[in-house]
């Protein structure tokens, strides 16, 4: 296995390279048909792949493929004598609005994971319906003092969310690791949110979901392309005509710094998301080859002029 450098998930002791495998396609059919084009054997060997190219990280939820994607991974697991670590997350819906609906939920988690603890578990998003913070994160300290859960989590928080999951947490003794939230070259909203400064400043993570933008920054996707996008794409805007044609400006930095480096656009553009400092980049896959693919953006490094000219080019998606 190749030894990575490593990154800690804020004031955790948990530490992870930063490049993390993304599940959501595992078992999902919904938006990602599992078994039509892919299937459990080939997640099979994505994983082995992730293993073995020192890209141990694996975030998952138990929302993906309603439960399947944990399950998938508790097996894989199992199969192997190497350790990975793992996140997943809660999914705060409707009708759970006590500290036991979480502890209900961690535990069906832990089942399909077939672990006795997770690594990081983290709030899927900031709706709160009937439950408060207040509840839902001391609810989360206590499986942390019962030694379920390794560190705890956020997704999709703004920056006051953020801040006040934190100061419950810290009433408790206990950090928030990390913020999960959409950035890349083309979603770049955290920056100037103030969602970035805060991190920074109560000492999150971030984690990066979408840092390839939906495959728009792999090149693949073309304006003059005949191949059409297909599944959630064929109605996204961003992929008509119009949208690549935006981005063309900066694909082409990406493709110019990848042919001088050998690398591909895809892999230069998860190396700016990891070049920020204090953010891990969530790639998914559901093939072997993807994992490698992803894993050629480590162990190497933009150098200062590369990243001050692809952070020009994408300005326009600060706002």
């Amino acid at each position: 296995m190749i030894t990575l450098e490593t990154i800690t998930l804020g004031q955790s002791s948990i530490t992870v390279p930063p490049l993390c495998i993304g599940t959501w396609a595992w078992g999902d059919k919904l938006f990602w048909s599992y078994g039509s084009d892919y299937n459990e054997k080939q997640l099979k060997e994505a994983f082995n792949a992730a293993l073995e190219a020192g890209t141990t990280f694996f975030d998952t939820a138990e929302i993906y493929g309603l439960g399947l994607s944990e399950e998938l991974l508790g097996q894989f697991m199992q199969q192997s004598d190497r350790p990975a670590i793992i996140a997943t997350k809660f999914g705060p819906l409707p009708w759970r609005f006590t500290a036991q609906s979480v502890s209900d939920a961690i535990a069906d988690s832990l089942k399909r994971l077939q672990v006795e603890q997770v690594a990081l578990y983290q709030v899927h998003w900031p709706f709160s319906f009937l439950m408060s913070q207040e509840t839902l994160m001391n609810a989360l300290a206590d499986e942390v003092q019962r030694g379920r859960i390794g560190a705890v989590g956020v997704s999709n928080y703004s920056a006051q969310q953020m801040q006040e999951a934190h100061q419950i947490l810290a009433r408790r003794g206990i950090p928030l690791a990390v913020n999960q939230v959409r950035y890349s070259l083309l979603t770049r909203q955290i920056e100037s949110s103030g969602i970035t400064a805060t991190a920074k400043q109560l000492g999150v993570t971030l984690l990066a979901y979408s840092p390839l933008a939906q495959g728009r920054l792999t090149g693949k996707y073309r304006p003059d392309s005949s191949e059409k996008p297909t599944g959630a794409r064929a109605f996204d805007p961003q992929f008509s005509k119009a949208g690549l044609e935006k981005i063309v400006p900066v694909v082409a930095v990406l493709r110019k710094i990848g042919d001088l480096r050998d690398r591909t656009p895809a892999q230069v553009a998860l190396n700016w998301v990891i070049a920020q400092g204090n953010v891990v980049a969530i790639s998914g896959a559901k093939t072997a080859q993807q994992v490698q693919q992803n894993a050629g953006s480590l162990g190497w490094k933009l150098n200062i002029d590369e990243i001050a000219e692809l952070e020009q080019v994408s300005r326009p998606w600060l706002k």
